[in-house]
């Protein structure tokens, strides 16, 4: 192949262990692994291309396009290694971010730790000028201090500028202008928040346009190195990264908006899910993906994750909601916590195993790569347990130390409880499983489901690992390993559309509605959302419309679809009906009837999307030939409590309706699939594996 192909696509997703790296050759996947370069990122997704186009046999020039998700923007806003950040805001509002809300995540305790604000006070500055709740003019910009203030940040060092101003998303004039007087002296990025965020609740604007500003040097210079890289080995093709909220947007987008990109990993792994979803007809199913630092559950109904407005990083209190620094973008809604392969394994004060949220990653890794590390971690756990193969770990491209595992299980946590080395690793992995089991159910509760009702859909390279035993804790009876399960989320990256979500806040109650004013809006958001599409594809273009909505004097508002439409004259009488219907379905009934009590729209959100094809319809198969392991070894069965000798197959040698009894690994080269007692496993028409309980039937 000599010319450039559009459907050569090349999914790149960097991780906190594991860079994965996935291409797309007209239909066949090519894929792998590669630890990721904390030093330079973009080393590790050039390593892995090399790899995959010498497997595929094409040259760097023939890829039409490349995909990218990254943690780097959420790891700069977690360990805090971003710009030195200025915050220009409304006099009187310097400490909103610092300030936060009324709500106390943690109603009695004395010794509440708040997390730090991403700006410390001394870098934030005021300004007087007032924008009113419904965007008129109340007090006029000092633009006068704003040169002063310019001054200031020139000689301060500031490396990148946050504008946040009270009401700015229901009239932006007063930060535009407060921008263009700032950059006239200033040679820095400058973040305003109506374009950032333009939603109502100020400390989360403010929050997310500082974080935005926050990263923003760093990853416009990785993105411009990213790109110089790749055309220096040939790939003249363009970048596009993976938002938040699961769609693909433009370099330059990017780096300008790059808080987009703090939940871009996970966002591809849940696209993944749906498609696999989709091409089953599975109305109800739960992502599994667990990598080498966080496992992630997200439900996914009707063939589409669940999404949301707002989502938080950096918690101080684990799993615990409003302990972290709030992000006001659209983002796939789902669970996380620290429970990758890397995760740590450690004992508490009170003697209890614990494991994460410190992860060894890949530098130096878990005890078992042999790379300096000296901390027990899952990983190590699942080798002592005999699910990996020391000899053929990530394609054989590392050989792992059993006994280095032993050691570091043993002196960090069995020793420590008077445990033998096989009790302690099962103990590790039980807690593991566990605790991603209560974060399921939680999670399912929220959203008013039940857990067992879903498939579940495992992906990453150590979920498979543990999917079998999560399934059992679950009452879950199928489980579908996707084949490139192991760099699920890359494979995701190439399933998803181009898209972008623009959002309004403005506050109007029923009684005040006019059509011709929400239309007007609406047209507007419609033509950004699309512009950003368009930068990607030329194809038609979805839209979808979302009106946040609530009772008048409630804190908080439920999303409610509306027809892609202008409205007309009976808009009223039909937003009502429609804000009813999921008022009941998400509370079990309305509450209309009480005197002045109002409806009230908050946001309007318009969601465009490129066109996706059809996909190939597949259907379980309960699998009509037994397949029997020739090669056996030792793993620890949890369901019996001991060591059983599991029957190891290729999942390579395997072909559609093959059965395999469990117990049994069924070994790929990025990951491994543990069929723990009560479960077989059967290869699908797609080539995906099923787990299913035995006995039930499909």
């Amino acid at each position: 192949m000599t010319s450039r192909k559009n459907d050569i696509r090349l999914g790149a997703d960097i991780g906190g262990t594991f860079t994965d790296i996935a291409l797309d050759v007209r239909g066949k996947i090519y894929s792998t692994k590669v630890l990721t370069n904390y030093a330079a990122p973009e080393q590790a997704i050039l390593d892995g291309m090399e790899i995959v186009i010498r497997d595929a046999g094409i040259h760097m020039a023939d890829i039409g396009i490349v995909i990218h998700g990254t943690t780097l923007a959420t790891n700069a806003l977690i360990e805090r290694r971003g710009a030195r950040t200025a915050l220009v805001t409304t006099e009187g509002f310097r400490d909103v971010i610092e300030m936060r809300t009324e709500n106390r995540f943690e109603q009695y305790d004395l010794n509440l730790k708040l997390p730090t604000p991403l700006i410390p006070r001394e870098h934030r500055f005021t300004v007087t000028g007032r924008i009113g709740a419904e965007g008129q003019e109340l007090r006029p910009l000092d633009e006068a201090k704003l040169e002063q203030i310019a001054d200031e940040l020139a000689a301060g060092g500031f490396g990148a500028v946050a504008i946040g101003f009270i009401h700015s998303y229901a009239n932006p004039s007063h930060e535009r202008r407060a921008r263009e007087i700032l950059s006239a002296k200033l040679d820095v990025p400058i973040s305003i928040s109506s374009e950032v965020s333009p939603q109502m609740r100020e400390f989360e604007r403010f929050n997310t346009v500082c974080a935005n500003a926050y990263v923003r040097p760093q990853m416009a210079d990785y993105l411009a190195r990213l790109q110089v890289r790749l055309k220096e080995l040939g790939a003249e093709c363009p970048v596009f990264m993976i938002h938040s909220g699961g769609g693909l947007i433009s370099v330059e987008t990017a780096s300008e908006f790059p808080v987009r990109l703090v939940e871009s990993g996970p966002a591809g792994g849940a696209i993944f899910a749906a498609d696999i979803a989709r091409r089953f007809d599975l109305d109800k199913v739960v992502s599994y993906d667990m990598g080498g630092t966080t496992a992630k559950i997200c439900l996914i109904e009707d063939f589409a994750p669940r999404t949301a407005r707002t989502f938080e990083v950096a918690r101080t209190y684990r799993f615990c909601k409003g302990s972290g620094m709030p992000i006001s973008i659209p983002v796939i809604e789902m669970i996380e916590i620290g429970a990758g392969g890397g995760s740590i394994a450690w004992v508490d004060a009170m003697g209890r195993i614990q494991t994460g949220p410190e992860s060894a990653g890949s530098e130096p890794g878990p005890a078992c790569y042999g790379r300096g590390g000296k901390h027990p971690a899952i990983t190590d756990a699942d080798l002592v347990l005999g699910k990996l193969d020391p000899d053929n770990f990530a394609g054989s491209a590392i050989r792992l130390d059993t006994n280095a595992s032993e050691q570091a299980i043993k002196r960090d946590v069995g020793d420590r409880l008077s445990l033998d080395t096989m009790s302690t690793a099962f103990g590790i992995c039980e807690v593991v499983d566990e605790n991603m089991a209560n974060a399921a159910r939680v999670h399912a509760v929220e959203n008013g489901k039940n857990i067992s009702d879903n498939i579940m859909i495992s992906f990453g390279g150590a979920a498979p690992l543990h999917t079998a035993r999560l399934c059992e804790k679950l009452g879950i009876d199928q489980c579908l390993v996707p084949q490139g399960a192991g760099v699920g989320s890359a494979i995701g990256f190439l399933k998803a559309p181009f898209g972008y979500e623009a959002l309004a806040s403005r506050l109007t109650r029923l009684s005040q509605f006019r059509s011709v004013e929400v239309n007007a809006l609406l047209a507007d958001l419609k033509a950004s959302a699309e512009s950003f599409v368009r930068a990607g594809t030329s194809g038609k273009i979805l839209s979808e419309i979302t009106a946040f909505m609530r009772y008048t004097g409630q804190g908080w508002e439920i999303p409610v679809t509306v027809p892609d439409k202008p409205f007309g004259d009976d808009a009223v009488c039909k937003l009502k009906e429609l804000f009813r219907a999921n008022y009941e379905r998400f509370f079990g009934r309305a509450i209309d009837g009480l005197d002045g009590l109002e409806i009230e729209i908050v946001t309007w959100s318009v969601k465009a999307t490129d066109e996706r094809p059809a996909v190939e319809k597949h259907r379980l198969t309960a699998g009509s030939r037994s397949v029997k392991a020739t090669i056996t070894r030792s793993v620890f069965d949890p369901p019996t409590g001991e060591t059983r000798t599991y029957g190891i197959v290729e999942r390579d040698t395997l072909e559609t309706g093959d059965r395999i009894e469990g117990p049994a690994v069924i070994v790929e080269r990025e990951t491994s699939t543990v069929v723990t007692s009560p479960f077989d496993a059967v290869i699908q028409s797609d080539g995906s594996i099923l787990l299913v309980r035995k006995g039930t039937s499909l």
